[in-house]
C-alpha cells in the first residue's frame, strides 16, 4: 500500500487532524487508540501529536480491520501486539546461536500463531452463522414468493 500524505510544514509529519482527515477517522477515534496502546505518536516541542508515514500506515490498518474485516479493538490489539513480537522474536532468534533458547523463541512463536489462528477461526465462525442466517431468510422469502406465484397468501410458516 502507498502513502501519498498531504504536503506539510512539520519535516514531513502530519498533525492529529491532519491524519483525520486524511483517512477518514475522527481525532477521538485517533485519541482512543492511542489511549489503548495500538498507537504511539511523537510529540513537537509545541505537546502537538505528530504522526509520521508509519503511523499513518498503523491507523490505516487497524481501520481496515476494524471497518472492513470487523475486528475489536480488542481483537485488533492482540494482533498488533503478535505482529510486534513476532518482529522481537525473529531478531532474537537471530542474534543467539544457543538452541535451547532459540527452541524457546519458536515454542513463543507458535504460541502466537495458534493465538492468532484461533482469532481468525472465530471470526470465520461469526461470518459463516452470519451468511447462514440470511440464507435462511433468503430461503423463507423464495418460498413465500413461490406460494404468491401459486395463487396462495404467501404466508409462510
Amino acid at each position: 500500500m502507498t502513502l501519498n500524505p498531504p504536503a506539510t510544514p512539520l519535516g514531513g509529519f502530519l498533525r492529529i487532524q491532519e491524519v483525520a482527515s486524511e483517512l477518514g477517522l475522527t481525532t477521538r477515534s485517533i485519541r482512543y487508540y492511542e489511549e489503548l496502546g495500538l498507537l504511539s505518536p511523537g510529540c513537537s516541542d509545541g505537546a502537538y501529536r505528530l504522526y509520521d508515514a508509519s503511523d499513518v500506515e498503523r491507523l490505516r490498518f487497524i481501520k481496515g480491520l476494524r471497518d472492513d474485516a470487523g475486528f475489536s479493538l480488542a481483537e485488533i490489539s492482540q494482533l498488533l501486539e503478535d505482529e510486534a513480537a513476532r518482529v522481537r522474536s525473529r531478531e532474537a532468534y537471530s542474534n543467539t546461536g544457543d538452541p535451547a533458547e532459540r527452541r524457546s523463541i519458536v515454542i513463543g512463536s507458535l504460541e502466537r500463531v495458534e493465538r492468532q489462528a484461533r482469532i481468525l477461526r472465530e471470526k470465520i465462525g461469526r461470518l459463516e452463522a452470519m451468511v447462514a442466517a440470511v440464507e435462511a431468510r433468503r430461503g423463507r422469502l423464495e418460498t413465500r414468493l413461490r406460494d404468491l406465484d401459486a395463487g396462495g397468501p404467501g404466508e409462510v410458516r
